[in-house]
């Protein structure tokens, strides 16, 4: 797996998203991305209570943790590598995360445009 240009969607070397929760499809702190990624893993959101139970609302349970997968389960104020459609289908409900514009992947930018990501940044 080759992992595409560490650039976020402004432009810029992709900044770290969390360590701890260590996040990203490569589990690398970061929401690099690759061709095999087909959940495009890019967005860079932190984590609040109403997207929480949102998405386990729409089948995946981000919060419960999973120790045999050593996924530890998400609370409010953590930061994840989110799938860009998940965060684009959030933002459409109205209860999409803030998200970090540089630690975003300019690959969000395939599925997500710039303007809604910018409604909701937690950066500039």
């Amino acid at each position: 797996m080759e992992k595409a240009p560490a650039l976020n969607v402004l432009g810029e070397v992709l900044s770290p998203c969390s360590t701890t929760p260590l996040t990203g499809y490569f589990r690398d702190g970061a929401c690099n991305t690759c061709a095999e990624d087909h959940g495009s893993h890019t967005v860079c959101a932190m984590m609040t209570a109403e997207f929480l139970a949102y998405s386990k609302y729409v089948g995946n349970d981000l919060s419960t943790p999973r120790p045999e997968y050593g996924f530890v389960g998400l609370k409010p104020g953590d930061q994840w590598c989110l799938c860009a459609s998940r965060f684009l289908q959030a933002h459409d409900e109205g209860c999409a995360p803030k998200v970090s514009l540089s630690a975003t992947h300019l690959r969000a930018l395939d599925i997500v445009p710039l303007a809604i990501l910018e409604q909701h940044a937690l950066d500039g």
